[in-house]
């Protein structure tokens, strides 16, 4: 296999680094939060959004940093823009403190009178001591539960767990046994809701933590508490799952993901004026810094939120109902096209053309139901397909147990470390071995992220292989909100190389002459940069020359090298990145060629598409893998050409002038790493691509008038403010 050392000759200035560009992307989700022309609740989803990405972005990536900066690991690709450890470390901590007190002011400030001006409010607990049910409720559902855990030699200390919330406080003894002073921590129930809702009062909440925090005297009869504050841990959960052979890889698994529940603390979180001797016995045998460390040039690990802690808990607001017009619009996937006829035979109609799936703008639908239809239909012979990431009660996974309950030749190959969902796949894993599908768990040192459906129909005297390559995952609910593209091809040609893929999977065979799939980490680094540099030729003898990408990173330094020759050789090169992008664009003589852009709008942009060449001979693809070193060198990864003239067509004059047309979502990033919303001209019309794209009819393209033209200008300095979508003004709640 292929080995990630990823050298590159370019000045580290040339490069932006990885952390601090994900949190430039945390602070894209966050600005829609920010926008008042966004509908109030999904405000308040993209505020939760924003949490929730931090969290695993300290249990990931924060968590590797410290390991290199104060153990003993070394990294495991070469950072390009020179940083160490230390001094990311302490760029992130200032950058995220800034963000998270963004956060709570868009949150105090804008969303929370914003939610009351339409009767949703969370109320603070001195207006509700004197309701009877709010009491009643304390006293009969709430009170059961807690477990007051006192802090002193007699008691061992609570393992806090992974961003578990807890409630600290310091007690006095009035009366009774006990301590003059003693500390005691309470771990607010996961089972009880975070926004209790207020008795007889609809659309009234109280946040747990204030419920309780204001009962602490109930709790300890005979104390009374001097001062208490909400903490929150979070742990490192980049733990290697699989560190040596196992005979069973399932159960290796479930150790392991025991082990990371008890990893160490990589940051705490804690009510802003916490009391300091407070926190010294929170953060006792923890190993934070952030109190005494005088050494680390005001490095601190301790985050001190002006707010409730864990604004995932708002989510529990979007679930309310009657509120339609404080959300976005709902929308129906179309069928794709080639698929709308009535009645139509999926596999008659895949056999006749390939069929392009764009979702969610179109229904996921016809990709369950291929797997569903296979299980049932007495010509199919085997069914393979690989799963790295699926939903909670999966309709694919129902489909392939059914299947081998029928007697059909079914394989799932199960990645069990598809980070946070891995005891999700354990689960399916023993349940479709129950049920008779062979399962299998690919290799030990490389995921397999590719996403691959393979159908083996018996047609008359011959065999017919059908095929499903998906940039996304298997998962119905996913693909409600996040953009990937997918293709049904009967391809003889891709069919074999899908074979082939499944023998290397499953049994490690090797040998085989890929035909038309370029696979990670055998060939795809190496294919993506001759693609690129094809381009640079191309170029270089005065013929026209474009590269189009649309990613969700970009990251690998030979690659970004590649972009720099090309754009230099006069390559127009246009780049969609939703999230890291490590390139600078618009270094005078480097990449002022390059036009990078970001769009974060209410679907997940996470399709990959390239366009290699002009449109009269561009080579297209699609992908499951973003350009960074893990994806080249530590996954199974496949990227697959589109070689239907009208899917192509569709692809060229349809999609990629849409995501390029944006001037509504749509950020450019300038070369001193910042991002602006894209500049538009006075008389330009307002053009936000995910909207255009859900109101294509149901058989039309657009219209050529509708789109811009093929070659795009670069874009301006990004300083014009972005064009209000809608009216500010809030509709009332019914």
């Amino acid at each position: 296999m292929a080995t990630s050392m990823n050298p590159t000759n370019a000045p580290v200035e040339h490069f932006i680094n990885r952390e601090l560009s994900w949190l430039e992307f945390n602070a894209r989700v966050l600005e829609e939060a920010q926008d008042p022309g966004n509908p109030l609740l999904e405000r308040l989803k993209f505020l939760a959004i924003f949490s929730s990405n931090l969290d695993e972005f300290f249990m990931v990536r924060v968590a590797g940093l410290r390991e290199q900066a104060f153990g003993e690991c070394v990294p495991q690709d070469v950072n390009p823009d020179g940083l160490k450890a230390l001094p990311q470390l302490q760029l992130i901590a200032r950058r995220t403190k800034e963000l998270v007190a963004a956060q709570y002011r868009c949150w105090n400030e804008q969303v929370l009178p914003a939610l009351a001006e339409q009767g949703i409010r969370i109320l603070p607990y001195i207006e509700l001591r004197r309701n009877k049910g709010m009491r009643r409720y304390f006293e009969e559902t709430i009170l059961p539960i807690l477990t007051p855990t006192a802090i002193d030699p007699s008691h061992p200390r609570p393992r806090y767990q992974n961003r578990g919330l807890y409630l600290a406080a310091l007690l006095r003894r009035m009366s009774g046994k006990g301590p003059r002073h003693m500390y005691s921590v309470v771990h607010l129930p996961q089972v009880l809701p975070r926004l209790v809702p207020v008795p007889n009062q609809p659309l009234h909440f109280i946040w747990l933590e204030d419920l309780i925090a204001d009962k602490l005297p109930d709790l300890y009869g005979g104390f009374r508490p001097e001062c208490s504050a909400l903490f929150r841990i979070t742990r490192d959960s980049d733990i290697d799952l699989i560190q040596q052979e196992s005979d069973d890889m399932l159960r290796l698994i479930e150790e392991r993901l025991k082990e990371r529940r008890r990893a160490d603390a990589v940051r705490l979180e804690v009510t802003e004026g916490a009391n300091d001797d407070l926190l010294e016995v929170i953060l006792e045998r923890e190993q934070l810094r952030g109190l005494a460390d005088k050494d680390l040039e005001g490095y601190s690990e301790i985050y001190r939120v002006g707010g409730p802690l864990d604004l995932t808990g708002l989510l529990t607001l979007l679930k309310l109902p009657n509120l339609e017009g404080l959300r976005d619009a709902p929308f129906r996937p179309r069928l794709p096209r080639g698929l709308r006829r009535p009645g139509v035979d999926l596999f008659a109609a895949i056999a006749r053309r390939d069929v392009l799936l764009h979702h969610p703008f179109e229904s996921f639908g016809p990709v369950v139901e291929f797997i569903q239809r296979a299980a049932q239909d007495p010509q199919v012979l085997a069914i393979k397909q690989t799963l790295y990431r699926t939903s909670g009660d999966s309709p694919i996974v129902r489909a392939l147990m059914e299947a081998a309950e029928r007697g059909k030749h079914v394989t799932a190959l199960v990645e069990l470390q598809a980070r946070f969902d891995e005891e999700a796949n354990v689960s399916w894993a023993r349940l479709m071995e129950r049920a008779g599908v062979h399962v299998v768990y690919g290799f030990m040192d490389l995921k397999t992220h590719c996403k691959v459906s393979l159908v083996v129909r018996q047609e008359g005297d011959s065999v017919r292989r059908y095929v499903h390559l998906g940039t996304g995952n298997y998962n119905p609910a996913t693909a409600l909100v996040y953009t990937d593209m997918g293709l049904f091809t009967a391809d003889p040609d891709l069919a074999t190389d899908v074979s082939a893929l499944f023998n290397l999977l499953t049994g490690y065979s090797q040998g085989h002459h890929w035909r038309k799939l370029v696979v990670a980490p055998q060939d795809l680094h190496r294919r993506t940069v001759a693609l690129i540099d094809a381009q640079t030729t191309q170029a270089s003898k005065g013929k026209p020359a474009r590269i189009f990408a649309k990613l969700n990173s970009l990251v690998d330094a030979q690659v970004i090298e590649a972009l720099y020759r090309a754009g230099q050789a006069g390559v127009s090169i246009d780049l969609v990145i939703r999230g890291i992008c490590c390139l600078r664009p618009g270094i005078p003589g480097v990449s002022e060629n390059i036009r990078v852009r970001s769009i974060v709008d209410r679907f997940l942009e996470h399709s990959r598409v390239m366009v290699f060449g002009p449109d009269e001979s561009a080579k297209i693809f699609l992908s499951s893998a973003d350009w960074m070193p893990r994806n080249f060198y530590r996954r199974v990864e496949v990227m697959y050409p589109i070689s239907s003239p009208q899917l192509q067509k569709r692809i060229l004059k349809e999609i990629v002038p849409a995501y390029l047309r944006d001037n509504v979502h749509s950020r450019l990033l300038l070369a001193n790493g910042q991002y602006k919303y894209a500049k538009r001209s006075p008389e330009e019309p307002t053009y936000r691509c995910q909207e255009e794209l859900l109101k294509l009819p149901a058989d039309l393209a657009l219209t050529p008038s509708q789109l811009p033209a093929s070659s795009v200008s670069p874009p301006g300095d990004g300083k014009t403010r972005r064009p209000r979508k809608r009216s500010t003004k809030l509709p009332k709640a019914r």
